[in-house]
């Protein structure tokens, strides 16, 4: 597969860039990867799902793995830092001892690990602070030295086995082992709560329900509004079945709950929404419809590198 291009969304003075770690097939079928799953609106909406969102040869939603890199004025910023490489995920494959090329395609986007000043974690799943940290000379240590590393103080709680005990027996609490305690250890770590200010453009938001103390970033500069969603939506078809929750939604009427909120507030302000799992062209704007909302894809400015 050739590279992916470079492609920029402005928000104001703002610029955020798509960096792509993966691109292919949902694990499981559509019908265990969304609960409840209707098939008769999947076939509804086929003519826009087909080929970037849907397979229907191989029966697949399509799932991007990617992070959001802001640019702003003053600060360069990473949301949510993928699988990462060298992981031991068993039992999950797509995830399991990658070894991909994302730091180049960072760097590609014109960005060095040294340049992040801030990197935000939505929550603290697997897929979604790997490349927090790197592997070097045995040790897991933060890939990017000079950031600061944003928190759920929520989440944090829940996944350290130190301060919960019951995570000791959930192999998933490896993630937190790997990718999120050294960067603890090394007093990088920012725990955050609800209504913190992460800069003067951007702030945090509770949106639990995915994982309990699930976050989600928004941006607004010069009268533009974006919103960073993390796993609060995970595909395209959810826009219009926000009651569709995502196998892993650790509380199910809470993510439904966020999801909705999610929605209604972009339709209500007009913000566009940066999801870390839809197919291209990845951000969608908003829209009340005569059923629901609707999703309108908006295309970024690809450019060479």
């Amino acid at each position: 597969m050739a590279a992916p291009a470079v492609t920029d969304w402005t928000i104001g003075t703002v610029r955020v860039t798509r960096v792509e770690e993966q691109l292919g097939f949902a694990s499981f079928p559509p019908e265990q990867y969304l609960v409840p799953f209707e098939r008769a609106l999947l076939e509804r909406h086929m003519s826009w799902l087909v080929p970037d969102h849907y397979s229907p040869a191989h029966n697949r939603l399509i799932s991007s793995v990617h992070s959001w890199l802001i640019r702003t004025p003053r600060h360069t910023i990473l949301v949510d830092c993928c699988a990462g490489n060298h992981k031991d995920r068993p039992g999950f494959a797509r995830f399991h001892q990658l070894d991909t090329p994302y730091l180049a395609r960072l760097r590609e986007a014109g960005v060095a690990p040294e340049d992040i000043d801030i990197v935000l974690c939505t929550h603290l799943h697997s897929d979604h602070v790997g490349w927090n940290t790197v592997l070097r000379d045995g040790r897991w240590v933060p890939t990017f030295p000079n950031a600061k590393y944003l928190l759920s103080r929520t989440d944090d709680t829940y996944w350290d086995m130190r301060k919960n005990p019951a995570m000791a027996a959930d192999p998933r609490h490896m993630a937190y082992e790997d990718s999120v305690l050294p960067v603890v250890q090394s007093g990088q770590a920012v725990l955050v709560d609800d209504g913190y200010d992460v800069t003067s453009e951007l702030s945090v938001e509770a949106a639990p329900g995915h994982s309990p103390g699930h976050v989600l970033f928004k941006l607004a500069d010069e009268g533009r509004r974006a919103v960073f969603c993390g796993d609060v939506i995970h595909h395209a078809l959810q826009v219009y079945a926000p009651h569709w929750n995502h196998m892993a939604d650790e509380r199910p009427a809470d993510a439904a709950a966020s999801r909705r909120r999610l929605l209604e507030s972009c339709a209500e302000q007009d913000a566009l929404l940066f999801p870390i799992h839809f197919g291209a062209p990845h951000v969608v704007g908003i829209e009340h419809g005569p059923q629901g909302f609707l999703a309108r894809f908006v295309l970024g400015m690809t450019r060479n590198v």
